[in-house]
């Protein structure tokens, strides 16, 4: 397989036909720098090209011995602009940044990565301060979503991360999501993103939004892809879990909030997953869970743990004249934080505990699906220069996603259609806290269902 033909394949054939042919990471390595070298959407804030030629290279000697450190060694990888590389600056993709000291160290997830043999391309841009569930930057640029000839929002706030998969610039990326910012790019951009469980990959050495509830995980073109990578993210790189078998899940519908008011493809595709999973012998079942309307009414009511945790990290920064420098629209959104009260973060954090322990159990053992956002990727014009429209939009983005990560619920965002303008549709499958590996299982057996693509 050509270099060109080899850098359109998932992780999981790269990584196999690295192995099976005794290298090959430095052609597609540079095959992939061609293409970001080319490329006009600012999608990289920094390309490590020393770097990865040398990773590309040790990578290559290794499998050549047949001593492959892991089944995505010499797999080339990006990594949002908020985890420290050494010798680069982590910008958090804000001018407040721009000019900011090189990290001397790589993050803990970094050294993981590197660990199993993944080949650092760059950092990828992102919406600042990774507050923005659309994706918009006015300091770096906006990443065009690919999916269109016209702007539309990429989705945040990893935008650049599930961009740079869509538009084959490299075959996975590494998001944080901490309301849904891995899920709505993957959703957009018609990519596979895994929100992890607190505390499964390390977040040490990365810039903080929300130390409550910041996760990291990976987008890419499949399940097996995101699966990988995050074995070898989290420190224990290895093959993949074995798919689950299908006439053994049960997949749990919730009624109310989340699947109210959808876009007519969003909810067509929707169901037309469900029905395709019950054809193969998934149990459906349609009930209604209470915490997650609550969650929802909270919000709305009160704010939320994530706006608390935001104006506390950036408190210092909120009160001096550097604030000005921030993109008016992520400023609004810290300063929610600013006027919440104790009791507000107490309330949230007692219903927090409360609604996992409830969604345990009415899981209890099964797996939650919704459709990952409401609508597809709005035009950049719907809402650039609108901050009323943006307001509205970006709610609307997380809207789902949101809850899920209020309640700690790790989340696997499949592409499943597209609407009457070719912008994809997403199913989100969720489980309950802790739950990754099981998940990933079943995201393995059901995704080809969820695509629709089990018959074809």
């Amino acid at each position: 397989m050509t270099p060109a033909a080899l850098a359109d394949q998932p992780v999981a054939e790269i990584g196999r036909t690295l192995a099976a042919q005794g290298g090959g990471s430095v052609a597609l390595t540079e095959t992939y720098l061609e293409r970001i070298a080319v490329q006009d959407s600012p999608v990289f804030i920094t390309v490590t090209k020393a770097r990865a030629l040398a990773e590309a290279s040790a990578a290559d000697v290794r499998l050549a011995a047949g001593r492959a450190l892991s089944p995505v060694d010499g797999v080339p990888f990006a990594w949002k602009d908020l985890v420290d590389l050494a010798g680069e600056r982590t910008t958090a993709a804000s001018a407040l940044y721009r000019q900011a000291a090189p990290a001397q160290a790589d993050a803990a997830v970094v050294s993981n990565a590197t660990r199993a043999g993944m080949v650092t391309l760059g950092k990828l841009n992102l919406a600042e301060f990774a507050y923005s569930a659309l994706g918009q930057n006015p300091h770096f640029g906006t990443p065009f979503n690919p999916n269109s000839k016209t702007p539309h929002a990429p989705g945040g706030s990893s935008s650049a991360s599930g961009v740079a998969v869509a538009a084959g610039l490299a075959p996975a990326t590494l998001g944080s999501d901490t309301a849904g910012s891995v899920r709505i790019p993957a959703s957009y951009c018609g990519v596979v993103g895994f929100k992890t469980s607190e505390g499964q990959v390390p977040i040490t050495d990365c810039f903080a939004l929300s130390r409550t509830q910041d996760t990291l995980g990976p987008l890419g073109h499949s399940v097996e892809d995101c699966a990988l990578v995050y074995n070898a993210l989290r420190g224990a790189p290895g093959v993949a879990p074995a798919a689950a078998e299908l006439d053994q899940l049960t997949i749990i519908v919730a009624d109310g909030f989340v699947m109210s008011d959808l876009d007519p493809a969003v909810a067509a595709n929707f169901e037309s997953s469900l029905e395709s999973l019950a054809a193969l012998g998934v149990r459906i079942r349609r009930t209604s869970l209470p915490a997650l309307d609550r969650a929802a009414e909270m919000f709305g009511d009160i704010g939320s743990i994530v706006a608390a945790d935001a104006f506390f990290e950036h408190r210092v920064v909120m009160d001096s004249p550097a604030a000005d420098q921030i993109d008016q629209r992520v400023r609004a959104r810290i300063e929610i934080g600013r006027g919440m009260s104790a009791q507000d973060l107490v309330a949230l954090q007692r219903q927090r505990a409360q609604g996992q322990a409830e969604i345990r159990e009415a899981l209890d053992g099964a797996f939650l699906a919704m459709p990952t956002t409401p609508s597809t990727a709005p035009a950049l014009a719907d809402f650039e220069g609108d901050d009323e429209a943006f307001k509205r939009l970006n709610l609307r983005a997380n809207r789902n996603t949101s809850i899920g990560s209020f309640y700690d619920l790790p989340g696997l965002a499949i592409p499943n259609g597209r609407d009457e303008s070719g912008m994809p549709t997403s199913f989100l499958i969720s489980a309950s806290s802790g739950g990754d590996i099981a998940l990933l299982s079943a995201g393995r057996a059901a995704e080809a269902a969820i695509r629709n693509e089990q018959n074809t």
